[in-house]
């Protein structure tokens, strides 16, 4: 896959399930370098001017294409903020695959902080993938701050699966969505930390036109003496309906707090919250234990069917 050592090529297989080059339009930034860009003829993809990033502009009507905008840090003491903006045509039905790696084996801190704008046209569906992954033996951190605007128009459908499981030390995500009349948001979260690791989710849904929706959830596991704050909040401006959901597992001496929040600005907005905080039952554990399993073992098979 282009000109990847093995460290970098393991975090794409990570982050973006990549083991050879995509087909479609791609742009792979490897260490704050530009390694490898393709376009296509609906796809194109143009460097900013002044600033770290690049513009992604997606004709209408495009179908059944990809874009994949993984980032690879590998070396220690890298931090930079890069600003990507997404123009999508109306009518196209497209996959977004973004996603951020870093190993540290250094002294150093390494962080990347990707600023992700969608302007998503009417009648548009997407997907968006985005997976957090760190790794490294190093004493420096590594760390990941996303941010998310997406501006949704008429008809649109956007459905954004968010992903961090493994070796990120601190992480602040913030996004903001705002929906026009008809528009559907779906978010789907999975998170794990481990160790003395911090995560915050921070998430701003407006639904500023008629019959506009959002789904908002998240699922997560707390270990050692990780902390968490999921923190979601959803305006109903119009006659709308909203759901946000933390489902949590914590375990040791890890700390979770969540804030789901409604505001109703319509007398027609349908908005509900559900959180729920809790340790792995027991009778789980021994149910597994009894089929010839470790509590350890048990355990992670509990996780990753939650995470699933």
């Amino acid at each position: 896959m282009l000109d990847l050592n093995a460290v970098q090529q393991q975090l794409m297989a990570e982050i973006a399930n990549l083991t050879d080059v995509p087909a479609g339009a791609y742009n792979f930034r490897v260490n704050s370098e530009l390694a490898g860009r393709n376009t296509t003829d609906n796809i194109n993809i143009v460097s900013k001017e002044g600033m770290p990033g690049i513009d992604i502009f997606i004709k209408p009507n495009t179908k059944n294409e990809s874009v994949h905008i993984p980032v690879v840090v590998s070396e220690s003491g890298i931090k930079e903020t890069v600003y990507n903006d997404f123009f999508i045509g109306d009518n196209c039905d497209v996959v977004i695959v973004a996603g951020c790696g870093i190993d540290n084996c250094g002294t150093h801190d390494a962080q990347h902080d990707g600023i992700h704008r969608f302007y998503v046209g009417k009648n548009a569906k997407i997907k968006y993938v985005e997976k957090h992954y760190g790794s490294g033996s190093g004493e420096g951190k590594r760390i990941l701050n996303p941010v998310t605007e997406v501006y949704m128009e008429e008809g649109s459908s956007m459905e954004m699966e968010m992903e961090q499981i493994k070796g990120v030390d601190s992480t602040e995500r913030k996004t903001i969505a705002e929906l026009k009349a008809d528009a559907r948001l779906v978010v789907k979260e999975r998170l794990m930390t481990h160790g003395e690791q911090f995560a915050t989710s921070d998430y701003q849904v407006s639904l500023n036109g008629e019959n506009s929706t959002a789904d908002v959830v998240s699922r997560s596991v707390a270990r050692d003496v990780s902390r968490q704050t999921f923190n979601a909040r959803i305006t109903g401006n119009a006659p709308c309906s909203g759901h946000t959901e933390c489902d949590s597992i914590i375990m040791d001496e890890g700390k979770i707090l969540a804030i789901p929040s409604l505001e109703a600005n319509d007398v027609d907005a349908m908005l509900v919250h559900e959180a729920a905080i809790g340790k792995i039952a027991g009778d789980q554990l021994i149910k597994l234990m009894t089929l010839g399993l470790t509590e350890a073992e048990a355990e992670e098979q509990i996780i990753n069917g939650f995470l699933r």
